[in-house]
């Protein structure tokens, strides 16, 4: 007889017991001074008294969730004919820190502060519901407890008030449906102007969002990136039932051009009448199989299957929309639907693209976005009203598309509260992240039944229940043939468009994160790319599909490992792996659904993913035992390098960061190394085998400007941003010795580590306790860590002479990247980061996700050293012509 499985409420139960000795473990006095709490980048869920509610039996049961705290501040919602649109900010309880703050922070302060990193300043919301199902988005606010007036306006926590609750709502349904809102949740809706709500929600969008708008053309998506000084005109092209013609000159400032009453209320309407379809998304359905031959009348049937090329029109333009129908004797029964559909489809995309181009060239304006229910992500919707814009305009002008384009209207009523806030902050605090479901978002988290992925869980909900396979968000579409005619066949890739849905374009939660910051060392921001690896390349893609793929099992088993492997950890585990390969299943079927798609990009979606499923990480037993083994052997490290002359040292400083990079378990080449001896005995093994000249190899040129030549001694650096790799050998026997170097020589070091964990890399909270264990092995890291207040034993001492030395030594400091990732954007830093940098005068990037994966190419203000060995062929082959464990020692100029 098999065991019998404990249910629901006792597994949350466990759940919630673990949870609380977590936090009792953490609220006891550390056993060491040096250690920095820091939470993960999402907030926790409080499952303590979670119950099922309702039939425990269901497939999908509701679970409730008493005791979460998370705060919810104000919402809006856009009501609209077809689709109610909802967009609503979430924050964790603590309050947002300032921006940025002293770079040099006495250890000390830094642990009576005790701050979460990053700081976590909210996350914002995108729900849509279909109008009729007005009930289910009721349930739905009411289960949030959006109707109970959090108001939470400039960061205060106001108090709950259900008398007079006001929430900001526009579209018809915010008069239509007034009197039932006030009803069912006693909240009063404050309307507001539908074209004041789409202008403003678009300019936030294109203000704080990197890859909102994208060109599609050809079955073709790629993302455009606006720059915001040159954002402004532009023409807004708002196609509901009707279409809006919109002049936008900034913000607040703008004029209702033109319009035309043939919009998606037409091909609704029409395409009703013409089919059986009895919804919007059934006719966009039908029409993926219509052949339009059938239905319009071509150039080529008028003159003989010829082109007229006079006037550069090919036989397959469409003369006349359902002009063929003219000259045959049939009935509608005689026609197939899906070619009606699609030539409906065709006749109304065209003339909006043509329209919306003469009213921007009336205007002289550069961009045309088009947004609304219309579009909704369609992708023949997309490529007709693009070639339609490129036809008229020969080619000079773009047709352009936003990912959020449904949700303009509720966003800009969201953003017409009063001192809400979020206006100020720039694209550099905004991180979008695709969870599998929702965040968890204050109040009780119940509702209505989930159907598919596309509506919004959470993990708990998932995981907890046995037997639910969890499936890519969008169904690969079926295979189906395109529509013929329009002004040309449009064509992909692969020969046909995708069908896509309306959840064609994920929308993701959108993080503000008021502590990012650009990085000021950076030699071109606009120009600025951190991928090196292009995705675009359908092989490319599939490759690194393939090898994330492969690496999921260990990742899993370490993940479980890393919690004592509990029978919660193995569900979490498990639900982790399907909810991972579900996304890597859209983005293969649609590599653009998240926006732009780099290998960062991937990485970093893993490690949101395993956070997701509460792994905060994997690798913390692996890492504290190679710590642990690294450091054991550090003495002896020090004393051959000091036997050592100057310029013999120095090559065997970046000798050895070349050698301990390959411990890394992101790789899998790297992985069976690990098989074959202990740690000390691979990073001895890879020592011998450096042989030079390496791959890429400027270390001649890096020793000149570090030791001079001619006997003239080169001025040294001030300040020094060590971006640091992988735990274990990587930063005690590589980075740290160089990191003493640099000190001896009078430089001041920032070691800038990781804020989360990801894989088996050094985190800013570790690195402390590290830099203290050496210490004792050495009294230049000694005084450089008190001096930079990481020591605060130290600190404290009341003897005027330790005070005296250590404000004579350069110091040694540790800063957050501001990121859980293998790679780094210099676009999105810590605050603290980007205060250390303004004094900096060299940056070493070191390892392959910050120096390879991202930033090979990038260019900075100051002198870069980029050091790391390569551990996948196909990079190799990619960026450097060469071959796996090729070492990377790159060392560049200021720019």
């Amino acid at each position: 007889m098999a065991e019998e499985e404990p249910s629901v409420p006792v597994l949350l139960q466990e759940k919630a017991k673990e949870e609380e000795e977590e936090r009792d473990m953490a609220a006891a006095p550390s056993s060491s001074s040096n250690c920095v709490k820091r939470s993960s980048s999402r907030p926790q869920l409080d499952v303590s008294g979670a119950a099922i509610q309702g039939n425990s039996e269901d497939r999908n049961p509701t679970i409730l969730l008493p005791n979460q705290t998370d705060d919810i501040s104000h919402f809006a919602v856009d009501l609209g004919g077809s689709l109610i649109k909802l967009v609503y900010f979430s924050r964790h309880g603590e309050l947002p820190a300032g921006h940025g703050g002293s770079v040099v922070r006495r250890r000390k302060e830094m642990i009576e502060r005790n701050r979460s990193s990053p700081i976590l300043g909210g996350r914002l919301h995108f729900v849509k519901f279909e109008t009729s199902k007005l009930s289910d988005c009721l349930d739905f606010i009411h289960s949030k407890n959006f109707h109970r007036g959090q108001n939470l306006n400039a960061w205060d926590c106001g108090e709950s008030d259900t008398r007079n609750t006001i929430i900001k709502a526009t579209g018809g349904g915010a008069y239509k449906f007034a009197d039932v809102f006030k009803e069912k949740l006693g909240v009063t809706l404050d309307k507001e102007d539908e074209m004041d709500c789409l202008v403003a929600g678009a300019n936030f969008l294109l203000k704080a969002i990197r890859h909102e708008a994208f060109t599609h053309l050809e079955g073709h998506k790629e993302f455009v990136q606006i720059d915001q000084i040159d954002l402004f005109p532009y023409l807004l092209c708002n196609v509901g039932s009707g279409v809006s013609m919109i002049k936008v000159d900034g913000d607040g400032q703008f004029q209702r051009v033109s319009g035309t009453n043939v919009g998606g209320g037409t091909f609704w309407g029409l395409g009703r009448l013409l089919t059986k379809c009895k919804s919007f998304d059934e006719i966009l359905e039908l029409s993926q199989g219509g052949d339009n031959r059938s239905v319009d009348m071509l150039v080529g049937d008028i003159y003989g299957g010829l082109d007229y090329s006079k006037i550069g029109l090919s036989a397959s333009t469409i003369a006349s929309s359902f002009g063929k129908v003219v000259t045959e004797n049939k009935d509608l029964s005689d026609y197939r639907q899906e070619d009606l559909a699609l030539s409906l489809l065709r006749m109304i995309s065209y003339n909006i693209g043509q329209i919306a181009y003469l009213n921007a060239l009336r205007y002289g304006l550069k961009r045309i976005f088009f947004g609304g229910f219309f579009i909704r992500g369609h992708a023949y919707t997309m490529d007709t009203i693009s070639f339609a814009v490129k036809f008229w305009s020969k080619g000079a002008a773009q047709a352009m598309f936003l990912r959020h384009e449904g949700f303009l209207g509720a966003l800009g009523a969201f953003m017409s509260y009063d001192k809400h806030g979020l206006a100020d902050w720039t694209a550099h605090q905004f991180v979008e992240r695709f969870p599998m479901g929702a965040p968890y978002a204050g109040g009780k988290v119940h509702g209505p039944p989930i159907r598919d992925l596309n509506e919004k869980i959470s993990w708990m909900e998932k995981f907890v229940q046995k037997g639910i396979e969890i499936t890519a968000p969008v169904p690969m579409a079926p295979p189906g043939t395109t529509g013929l005619g329009g002004f040309e066949r449009p064509f992909s890739r692969e020969g046909l468009l995708r069908p896509d849905s309306s959840a064609a374009l994920n929308v993701g939660v959108l993080h503000l994160v008021p502590s990012l910051e650009l990085f000021p060392l950076l030699a071109d921001p606009k120009g600025y790319e951190p991928n090196t690896v292009d995705l675009g390349d359908p092989n490319e893609l599939q490759y690194w599909f393939t090898i994330l793929s492969d690496h999921s099992p260990d990742l899993v088993d370490k993940a479980v490992a890393s919690e004592g492997g509990t029978d919660d950890a193995k569900r979490r585990g498990d639900a982790f792996a399907r909810a991972f390969r579900a996304h890597l299943a859209r983005l293969m079927e649609e590599p653009a659904a998240y926006g732009k798609l780099g290998l960062a990009n991937l990485l970093e979606l893993r490690e949101e993913c395993l956070r997701e499923f509460h792994f905060s990480d994997a690798y913390k037993t692996i890492k504290q035992r190679e710590n642990e083994a690294s450091l054991a052997v550090l003495q002896d490290l020090l004393m051959e390098l000091d036997s050592m002359d100057e310029e013999k040292r120095l090559l065997a400083l970046i000798e050895g960061v070349l050698a301990a990079n390959i411990f890394d378990w992101g790789s899998r080449a790297c992985v069976e190394l690990y098989h074959k001896g202990t740690i000390i005995e691979i990073y001895r093994m890879s020592r011998k085998k450096m042989q030079r000249p390496w791959r890429v190899d400027n270390f001649d040129t890096f020793k000149e400007r570090m030791l001079g030549s001619g006997g003239e001694k080169p001025k040294p650096h001030k300040r020094a941003l060590l971006f640091v790799d992988n735990s274990g050998a990587d930063i005690v026997l590589g980075m740290l010795p160089l990191t003493r170097e640099l000190l001896r020589r009078g430089t001041e070091v920032v070691l800038v580590a990781n804020s989360l964990p990801a894989l088996n890399d050094v985190t800013a909270s570790e690195l402390p306790n590290i830099v203290a264990e050496a210490a004792k092995h050495c009294d230049i890291l000694r005084k450089a860590a008190e001096a930079g207040g990481l020591l605060v034993d130290a600190m404290v001492t009341d003897r005027e002479e330790s005070v005296q030395n250590v404000s004579s030594v350069p110091r040694l400091m540790v800063v957050e990247n501001g990121c859980g990732s293998p790679c780094i954007d210099f676009r999105q830093v810590s605050s603290d980061l980007a205060a250390a940098a303004n004094e900096a005068d060299l940056v070493i990037l070191e390892g392959m996700g910050r120096a390879l994966h991202t930033n090979f190419n990038a260019r900075f203000k100051c002198e870069a050293l980029k050091l790391a060995m390569v551990k996948n062929q196909r990079l190799a082959e990619k960026i450097v012509n060469g071959n796996i464990y090729d070492c990377i020692c790159r060392y560049e100029p200021a720019v």
